[in-house]
């Protein structure tokens, strides 16, 4: 069967010219190739086996197999391979260089190398993708097994981490293990199936798609070992289950040692931006959040303290540290696709002055339905990269109504748990379709409860209007907002832009 049939015809750009990259929905699906090959299964199946990893028609109509580069695929994101300096020149990381232009380089320099087993992410730039997410797969040996397999398994899951954080529909991954690097293609083939399988099955809400892009020498493999993590019927799934290895991982995929049952896990994350004495601090949280709370000493004495004006400024400072530590440990282990799913938080585009515009969407958050703790972890988990570097946040208030509304007692809890990065890094928000409530709202908010942020509030009263900071190109809007604003002001024209508001 001929799994990377040739390029569709070239997809068209919004002004009718022929684009050389290629639009995955008009690619055909894993399901799809099923049909033509069905008749090659053997007639006689074991009639009650049961694989571990079922038949399941709707996580098969999220794959696709293609044979082709990665760097073409219009996706939200696709997936770089590179080395720990991010500067590792193979197939792939050359064409996605090639394809999104210099200031890939450029921005890829900003990241400062990425560990063996991490992600970082990157616009797009001049791709079709939106974003780029970077890995570094593990070099192989033999007698390191173990921990190859258990840094390669999170090559991928930091890498879906990342997509359902950010709300992507979609994502390209390119064969993540390179030559350089020599893992065997067809054991990083099991893991890269069996992470990706496993995910969808417990946090597959948003992501629509998932592109394998496969070079000719890598198709046979996954070709081979598709139908084990996902069959496309009962009897593929009866008829791969003698195939399958015998280490296929916990509940997600992750490697175990069988002789002692302990999971193989990634070394504790560690931020590359905490290298000064606050980030040691959330180091040491993060690795032992309870016995280091225990080592506190007595929480109320500090308070009382606090309040008689007896602990030092450093002190406190390390103390509401620790605080911020707990609550992004917390945020890391909590099962957050709930919150994720209502698309409420996500990463856009840059303003006019570089700086990552992130987008609040206040319909999409069903204040009296959802747990706000939840919530609040889930802001934590997100912005806690976005917050090492200036960054601006554009809330959209179109069309909230009083189920939508974020009361005065949730941010002011918010603000006082995150540390200082995010105060000191946010430069701008933009608060979108106010009403005259709101506006008096945040007036009191600003003035009487929290410091520091009344003169980065900007009011919107049109998409005009933010379109002189941030270029309209650069923000993911909700359709919703599009028509209430082209309503209520009009349609838009453009005008040359300005860094300021």
């Amino acid at each position: 069967m001929e799994i990377g049939p040739a390029l569709p015809p070239p997809s068209m750009d919004p002004l009718g010219a022929p684009s050389h990259f290629v639009d995955i929905e008009r690619l055909p699906g894993w399901a799809d190739l099923y049909e033509a090959d069905s008749q090659s299964l053997p007639e006689k199946c074991q009639a009650d086996a049961r694989s571990p990893f079922p038949y399941r028609k709707d996580i098969n109509a999220k794959i696709i197999l293609w044979r082709g580069d990665v760097a073409l695929l219009n996706s939200t994101a696709i997936v770089n391979t590179s080395n720990e300096s991010l500067t590792d020149k193979n197939p792939v990381s050359e064409s996605i260089y090639l394809h999104a232009g210099p200031d890939l380089r450029v921005e890829l320099q900003k990241l400062k190398g990425c560990r063996t087993g991490e992600a970082k992410l990157t616009k797009g730039f001049n791709l079709a993708a939106r974003f780029i997410i970077h890995t570094v797969g593990p070099k192989y040996k033999s007698r390191y097994r173990t921990a190859a397999e258990s840094s390669l398994y999170s090559c991928y899951r930091n890498i879906l981490q990342i997509a359902k954080e950010q709300a992507m529909t979609s994502v390209g991954f390119c064969v993540i293990n390179t030559v350089r690097r020599g893992y065997p293609l067809a054991d990083a083939t099991h893991i890269a199936l069996r992470t990706v399988r496993r995910f969808l099955e417990i946090h597959g809400e948003t992501l629509e798609k998932v592109v394998f892009a496969v070079s000719e020498s890598e198709e046979a493999a996954y070709q081979k070992m598709l139908p084990l993590y996902f069959p496309r019927s009962l009897e593929e799934e009866r008829w791969s289950l003698p195939f399958l290895p015998a280490d296929i991982g916990n509940a997600e995929g992750e490697p175990v040692v069988p002789e002692r049952q302990i999971r193989i896990s990634e070394k504790p994350g560690i931020s590359e931006e905490n290298s000064d004495e606050e980030g040691l601090e959330a180091d040491l949280a993060f690795i032992g959040s309870h016995a280091f709370a225990r080592m506190e000493g007595d929480v109320d004495k500090q308070r009382r303290l606090v309040l008689q004006g007896q602990l030092s400024e450093a002190a406190l400072k390390k103390q509401h540290q620790r605080n911020y530590s707990r609550w992004l440990c917390q945020a890391r282990a909590e099962d957050l696709s709930d919150i994720a799913s209502l698309k409420a938080l996500y990463q856009t585009g840059v303003d006019n002055c570089g700086r990552t515009v992130m987008a609040v969407v206040g319909r999409n958050i069903p204040v009296t339905l959802i747990d706000m703790e939840k919530a609040l972890l889930y802001f934590i988990h997100v912005m806690d990269h976005i917050v090492v570097k200036e960054y601006v946040i554009v809330y959209f208030h179109t069309l909230t109504n009083v189920y939508n509304h974020l009361d005065s007692d949730f941010l002011k809890k918010l603000y006082d748990i995150v540390n200082v990065k995010y105060k000191r890094n946010l430069k701008a928000l933009y608060f979108v379709h106010p009403t005259f409530r709101s506006k008096v709202s945040t007036w009191f908010f600003t003035t009487f409860t929290v410091s520091g942020l009344k003169d980065k509030v900007h009011h919107v009263e049109s998409l005009q209007q933010l379109f002189t900071a941030i270029p309209p190109e650069q923000i993911d809007f909700p359709p919703f907002v599009l028509e209430y604003d082209a309503r209520e002001n009009g349609p838009y024209y453009s005008y040359p832009s300005s860094p300021d508001l």
